[in-house]
């Protein structure tokens, strides 16, 4: 038998009994990621399986390729509009919180562990950033459910964190090793680290989508492995640059993942598995590197820097970046326990090693032991927390079918899933009713465990979901017919552009859905009132004011209006509600 052989098998049996204690890590309360942690060590030379692995090489790379995997599919799966609400916290939090968290967690391994300046400030530096797939695996596959805003700055900054702690880990091992200036040598590298970062990120994810949706190939299962090239293709050209990898490649599945591209559900979910596999293989094979017995010789030096990092470092760092901006106490006390120490500070703790640095195994046990510690006490009370500050929200429902636009090319449509509220003002009446603008279709409605056939005389109700195929230019009025009742003091304005809607669509219908009201009898159609105010007149792109919405017939079927457009009028707007 090859030796290859041999590691295929061991490599599938190590995946599945990852997988299956994925299953059972809510059951037990811990994280996925200690379970994978605890799994390598067991199957390690100090474990039941015996395995030699003290490659510290081979764990980096295997740690770096995960890790820009997992980073990927997270922007991927991040909205644009959760960044810009906060990117400002969340961007502080990634340089200047890291930036107290190591130098506090530095000098107390100065003092815990009685090491020079130098190589304390390098284990604070390693345990300094939160850990993008601790937070994602414990915010999206655990059960927990906080507050839209919680959960994107908690995401964004594990997510941009990692930069700056590689820049400082890095940064220290030169001036250690190389002598590298500590001031402006440290500054110069921090700024092409992440300028290179983003542009690159930036440049990457622009070609790529606009490769994926004008690129026509045979095989429609390459479109995801097309996309997941991309992201690796970003992470190398910046690393090449002298970039950050992790930074580009969280960029670029950003820019990737907010933009229209073919095959995108199926793209999500290729991804998603990919982050799985890498979180796996990750954890497993740092757990294979780390010799259980040697932790025993360091574990009241690690609980000493556990305990301050996770309540004295974490809080004296969040604090004072996230109260200028609106977080309550409550908030921020859940932004502070959310600290988790993950993959990273683990694979950071490899660079001593691989430097060559005299008291590399030291750092790494110690670091392996603060990242169980902070994992563990952290990650399996994150919920209780969460509900005992009053945060825990309840989880989204999930429906029990989705659909998706795979056609090749650039398709001038979207499904959107929309989900009816206890107030939607869809709620209770019949989908003939709902004044969806032209050339909106229905596709699907289930309820519960049950697909229902959209049919005009079908009653919606709250809890339902429906799949309606739409023009882009069309979401924000059909958001606004299937979101919840509003006062009339803070309604939004529609859109400036033209609502095209069928000419058969009630006035009552009109005032239901947008607001609109046009000051005339409940009961006729859109078609009614324009004959009776133009008669004879009644002709394609005629119009007819009325109560500051302009009515303008878009298209005619003999004698009968079958599209009218509404718009605003220049002169005036219409009564919304």
């Amino acid at each position: 038998m090859f030796l290859i052989d041999k590691i295929i098998l061991l490599a599938a049996i190590l995946i599945l009994v990852g997988i299956v204690s994925s299953k059972l890590s809510a059951r037990m309360g811990l994280p996925v990621l200690v379970l994978f942690l605890i799994i390598g060590m067991l199957a390690g030379d100090g474990g039941i399986g015996g395995i030699i692995f003290n490659n510290a090489d081979a764990a980096h790379a295997l740690g770096t390729l995960a890790l820009a995997m997992i980073l990927y599919d997270g922007g991927l799966q991040t909205p644009i509009a959760s960044i810009k609400s906060v990117w400002k916290p969340s961007a502080l939090l990634a340089t200047l919180g890291v930036l107290v968290t190591a130098a506090i967690a530095g000098f107390t391994a100065c003092w815990a562990l009685d090491l020079p300046l130098m190589e304390g400030l390098l284990v604070g530096a390693i345990v300094g950033s939160t850990d993008a797939a601790a937070v994602f695996s414990l915010l999206r596959n655990a059960g927990i459910h906080v507050a839209p805003r919680l959960k994107s700055t908690l995401e964004i900054e594990s997510a941009s964190n990692d930069p700056m702690a590689i820049f400082l880990t890095v940064g220290l091992l030169e001036v250690l090793m190389n002598d590298l200036p500590f001031g402006i040598g440290l500054v110069q590298m921090f700024a092409l680290q992440m300028g290179v970062g983003v542009a690159v990120g930036l440049a990457v994810g622009w070609v790529a989508v606009r490769v994926i949706n004008r690129i026509h190939l045979l095989a429609t299962g390459l479109y995801p492995v097309l996309v997941a090239a991309f992201g690796l293709l970003a992470f190398g050209v910046a690393a090449n640059l002298q970039g950050s990898g992790f930074l580009a490649v969280f960029v670029a599945g950003v820019f990737v993942g907010n933009s229209r591209f073919v095959f995108q559900r199926s793209t999500f979910l290729f991804h998603d598995g990919l982050a799985w596999l890498g979180q796996i293989t990750m954890f497993v094979v740092l757990g294979l590197l780390v010799h259980p017995p040697s932790l025993l010789d360091v574990w009241q030096e690690g609980l000493i820097i556990s305990f301050v990092l996770i309540f004295v470092a974490r809080p004296l760092a969040v604090l004072p970046i996230l109260l200028p901006f609106g977080f309550n106490a409550r908030e921020i006390a859940l932004v502070s326990w959310v600290g988790l120490r993950g993959s990273v500070p683990i694979i950071l703790a490899i660079f001593p090693l691989i430097f060559g640095l005299s008291g590399a195994p030291l750092i790494f046990n110690v670091v392996f032991f603060v990242v169980l510690i902070s994992a563990t006490v952290q990650g399996s009370t994150l919920p209780i927390v969460a509900r005992k500050l009053g945060l825990a929200t309840p989880p989204p429902p999930v429906p029990p079918a989705t659909l998706e636009i795979t056609a090749l090319g650039d398709v001038d449509a979207d499904i959107v899933e929309y989900i009816l509220g206890d107030t939607c003002r869809a709620a209770g009446r019949r989908l003939s009713q709902m004044a969806l603008p032209d050339s909106t279709v229905v596709a699907m409605i289930t309820r519960q465990q049950t697909v229902i056939p959209p049919r005009g005389s079908t009653t919606l109700e709250a809890g339902d979901h429906l799949f309606v195929v739409l023009r882009p230019e069309t979401r924000p009025f059909v958001d606004r017919v299937f979101s919840s009742h509003v006062g009339e003091a803070v309604v939004a304005m529609l859109p400036a552009a033209e609502l095209r809607l069928k000419g058969t669509t009630r006035i009552e219908d009109l005032l239901r859905c947008y607001g609109i009201d046009l000051a005339i009898e409940g009961g006729l159609t859109l078609d009614q009132v324009l004959r009776r105010h133009l008669g004879d007149a009644a002709a394609v792109d005629a119009s007819v004011t009325l109560n500051g919405t302009v009515m303008r017939i878009c298209e005619m079927v003999d004698r009968r209006i079958a599209t009218v457009g509404l718009k605003r009028s220049t002169e005036g707007a219409g009564a919304l509600g």
